[in-house]
């Protein structure tokens, strides 16, 4: 692959990538984001501040929404690019790549968190639903799941219908280059710093936004975090009446 254009992709990607991660993060609201949250844990935390703890729950939510963001603004479209390969036709499945002989179908994942049983079921589905669509080829189908880091590799079993592959394997299985997986770090170059002086700008009105909501919402008049209160939004069997929040204008 010419590496001039591998690197504006690099440089497109993580365009992407943070302009989605400031834009979830600007939309971000408290309800929302404490729906999900353990309030037993940042009460033992000692947590007592307003601004720690929407801190706390940001970053939180961010470490597990950057991986998805990522992959899907990220790996997706190098992967593609660097397969040579069309986008599938079906859900669940992300790259095909035909040759004579062989139709491989990818869907790509950041890295190898091992499925549930519910999600491996469901990946099996998604590759039957293209392998039926290609009845009428005499071409051998072969399902990977993609991680784009990692060292997981593993065949078909009785419990998966596709097989795995990591990290190096799984960039030189799509571009013949052993190396590539050190080309998509090595390109990145010093690209990310300045999106990162972007993001800091935003986050402390992210938090302080997220601190005002919270507030209102869960605090007492003196200003102290009421858990109970919260503990009932997060757990109680019948939904609590909270007053609505305000409606944020983005800029």
């Amino acid at each position: 692959m010419d590496i001039a254009e591998l690197e504006n992709k690099i440089s497109d990607s993580l365009k992407e990538f943070h302009r989605r991660r400031l834009q979830a993060a600007q939309n971000l609201r408290v309800l929302p984001l404490l729906r999900r949250k353990n309030p037993y844990l940042y009460k033992s935390l000692g947590i007592e501040i307003a601004s720690e703890l929407m801190m706390s729950l940001l970053q939180s939510h961010l470490k597990e929404s950057d991986e998805t963001i990522f992959g899907d603004a990220f790996f997706e479209p190098l992967a593609l690019l660097a397969s040579g390969g069309t986008v599938s036709p079906t859900e669940g499945v992300d790259i095909v790549v035909e040759t004579e002989t062989k139709y491989l179908a990818v869907a790509v994942k950041s890295g190898p968190n091992i499925f549930n049983s519910a999600q491996k079921r469901r990946q099996n589905t998604e590759f039957n639903a293209l392998r039926s669509r290609l009845l009428k080829t005499q071409k051998a189908y072969d399902p990977l799941l993609g991680h784009a880091y990692g060292r997981y590799i593993s065949g078909p079993n009785d419990k998966k219908n596709y097989r795995d592959s990591s990290g190096q394997a799984f960039w030189e299985e799509l571009t013949g280059d052993s190396d590539f997986y050190l080309k998509l770090i090595r390109l990145m170059k010093n690209e990310p710093l300045k999106y990162k002086e972007e993001f800091d700008k935003e986050w402390a009105a992210i938090i302080n936004r997220l601190t005002s909501e919270f507030t209102e919402l869960f605090c007492t008049d003196d200003g102290h975090i009421d858990w109970e209160r919260l503990t009932v939004f997060v757990s109680a069997k019948q939904k609590p009446k909270i007053k609505k929040e305000k409606t944020i204008k983005q800029p």
